[in-house]
């Protein structure tokens, strides 16, 4: 039995819950909990980018954290996903400008593996993908996406 307290903070304003709540999951009966090493990122994408994003943008909404591996395929995600590993988080933004801008920001000024700006052409949604490596090995790939 798994003993994550999911209702935990990461960091002084994200809860281990909004990286865990998944539809899919739900809708599919998965059970989305992490183990402690998963956890243990989480917090630190949560510390070196997503806190400092809070403060220079305000409130920020998870669409998509941490995905066990069958949520992941359920999903349509990489095989070689970082969601797998707690190292990356997709998050929401209102529209292209206010996306780009903390696109921008998080480029310019914060620790990052991988950051993504992505949309969907025919819905007009706008998000952003970014991950954290806690071991230092930061590639700062950025890019922009249209699907």
């Amino acid at each position: 039995m798994n003993t994550i307290d999911l209702n935990q903070n990461l960091s002084p304003h994200f809860t281990l819950e909004e990286f865990v709540r998944s539809g899919t999951a739900v809708r599919h009966n998965i059970d989305n909990t992490p183990k402690e090493e998963h956890v243990e990122r989480l917090r630190e994408l949560c510390t070196n980018v997503l806190e400092p994003l809070r403060r220079r943008f305000g409130v920020i909404r998870i669409t998509s954290g941490y995905r066990c591996e069958e949520l992941n395929r359920k999903v349509g995600g990489a095989d070689s996903s970082q969601h797998l590993h707690g190292e990356a988080a997709d998050i929401n933004v209102s529209g292209k400008d206010g996306g780009m801008k903390m696109y921008e920001y998080i480029r310019d000024n914060l620790p990052f593996d991988q950051l993504l700006f992505e949309n969907k052409a025919k819905s007009g949604i706008y998000w952003l993908h970014v991950s954290y490596r806690s071991d230092g090995r930061n590639r700062h790939d950025c890019g922009i996406i249209k699907m």
